[in-house]
């Protein structure tokens, strides 16, 4: 009897969810959930955004506006977007939302392009 490492399961777990677009081919709802994030991260402001979140761990919509060199409404829809991808994930707290990444979608968009 073999013991897997958490490392194991989370790899095996992201398989299973969303294969190698490489390694077999998708089915209709797997290219369709895919398609979404990848589109999501076409935008260069969209992925400058994900980048600022990922490197903040989680940061204020506010704090988001001056990098960006983007006003508040533009700022909004791009969280929307990414939020809707699944990629980021916010808590409202006020009148401003907390922004932070969702590794775990990240991994399956790596893994997603892996061998």
């Amino acid at each position: 009897m073999s013991v897997k490492t958490g490392a194991q399961n989370r790899s095996r777990a992201t398989e299973e969810c969303c294969p190698s677009v490489l390694a077999a081919p998708l089915d209709e709802s797997q290219a369709a959930d895919l398609a979404q994030a990848f589109a999501a991260l076409g935008d260069p402001v969209r992925l400058r955004l994900l980048s600022l979140i990922a490197d903040a761990g989680e940061i204020c919509s506010c704090d988001l506006l001056e990098p960006l060199a983007k006003a508040q409404p533009t700022v909004s829809h791009h969280t929307k977007v990414l939020a809707e991808a699944g990629l980021i994930t916010g808590a409202k707290q006020g009148r401003w939302v907390w922004w932070r990444v969702i590794p775990e979608r990240l991994a399956t968009l790596r893994a997603a392009l892996a061998d």
